[in-house]
């Protein structure tokens, strides 16, 4: 069955993280004390060296930035050459994943890329209503099915001897 099993930890593990980050212990050192996996304590470390301790606190919400913030984030990084700690501090940006996403997509399709999709189906792409023709193919279909489906349910109550005059076949 192969799920992902994730786990996410609470704002109080973040706290005590920041709180040894501040005192200048390692991300090694502070995954070990609290028991925690170091790729997590990684990605805090991260977060906390580019924007500081209140945004490692606030990680685990759902955050939007408009597309002005996106294209610009972007371009400093691909343009400028800027390093993505430095940018994700000069625009609050929690996590250098969606960075990284956004200087992706950048590259690929400019500026027009980050902007939101539209989400849902779209207006006036309602099905064109069905012919005539096409109603009764689907009619034709439907009954098709229908008699094949009691075909097969006679053949069994006979084979089971469930019809009434017949008995169970040897």
């Amino acid at each position: 069955m192969g799920g992902f099993l994730m786990t996410v930890y609470g704002q109080g593990a973040r706290s005590a993280a920041a709180d040894m980050f501040e005192r200048g212990l390692g991300r090694d050192a502070v995954a070990c004390a609290l028991g925690i996996p170091s790729c997590a304590v990684r990605k805090w470390h991260e977060t906390f060296r580019a924007v500081g301790r209140e945004v490692l606190l606030d990680m685990g919400k759902a955050r939007s930035y408009d597309w002005e913030t996106k294209v610009a984030a972007a371009s400093a990084v691909v343009d400028s050459g800027r390093a993505k700690p430095e940018v994700m501090r000069e625009f609050g940006i929690a996590s250098k994943s969606p960075l990284d996403s956004w200087c992706r997509k950048y590259r690929e399709g400019g500026a027009e890329a980050l902007r939101p999709k539209p989400k849902g189906r779209p207006k006036g792409a309602e099905a064109a209503p069905a012919t005539r023709e096409q109603q009764l193919e689907r009619e034709v279909r439907r009954l098709e099915a229908q008699v094949a489906y009691l075909k097969k349910s006679i053949a069994l109550k006979a084979e089971l001897g469930l019809l009434p005059g017949r008995g169970p076949r040897p």
